[in-house]
């Protein structure tokens, strides 16, 4: 059973993300229904119906983005890189990653479609040591030089055996408002959340040459379940 038929199983709540957007296209919804109604409802309810239709397609697609499955990540043990998103891994590679540490780093990057789950965890454990935004463009996620041009937000994680690694959020195409609750000083635990991306978009991950990968390109990776890599001791 796939990760999103056991999200569906599992109690799922709305993420708080997306609890003022659903109420808001609840209400038009209901007036939108209300007005076919009235229009369409002694003349022809085939209208009418196919109206009903769409409207509920629309609000069940906008409810299951905003979903957010009660998810614990049990038996973490130290130099585990937990995938901190939903998704396909897309890059795994050695890269130079000049923001923060201006030297080679192995880049594994998990984008999110929209059927994904949206929230994003905290890979590790550890502490938040470096936390910035950056405007940009909105290029599709699943370019390579979506990562350093979109919109974007960064963290420097350093874990508790005192390595750093870094994580990113990257706008997309359909992504425009990037949420990071994670701030300089802030605890990193694996079953917290560290933020929210909207509507398609990307995280990346930069770690040590030498931590070992546990993925591969085009698997499919759950946050806050798979481990991605494990860093060396």
């Amino acid at each position: 059973m796939n990760s999103y038929y056991k999200d569906i199983i599992r109690f799922m709540t709305i993420h708080k993300e997306g609890k003022g957007m659903l109420l808001a296209l609840f209400v038009i919804i209901v007036l939108v229904d209300v007005v076919a109604y009235i229009y369409f409802g002694d003349t022809n309810m085939t209208v009418a119906y196919a109206i009903f239709g769409l409207a509920a397609v629309v609000f069940l697609f906008f409810l299951n983005f905003f979903r957010n499955p009660k998810r614990e990540f049990a038996g973490f043990e130290e130099g585990m890189i937990v995938a901190p998103a939903d998704g396909t891994v897309v890059v795994s590679e050695l890269t130079h990653e000049s923001e923060y540490f201006n030297e080679d780093k192995i880049q594994v990057s998990i984008f999110m479609s929209v059927l994904n789950v949206h929230a994003n965890w905290y890979p590790t454990n550890g502490k938040v040591v470096y936390y910035t935004h950056t405007d940009g463009a909105f290029m599709k996620a699943n370019l390579p030089k979506s990562s350093t041009e979109n919109e974007r937000s960064t963290l420097v994680i350093e874990t508790n055996s005192g390595v750093r690694i870094l994580l990113r959020q990257v706008a997309g195409a359909l992504a425009r408002r990037i949420v990071t609750y994670a701030r300089e000083g802030h605890e990193s635990d694996v079953n917290k959340q560290l933020g929210f991306i909207k509507f398609g978009s990307r995280v990346d991950l930069y770690l040590p040459t030498d931590a070992e990968i546990l993925v591969g390109l085009k698997q499919k990776v759950t946050a806050n379940q798979t481990v991605i890599a494990r860093l060396k001791k």
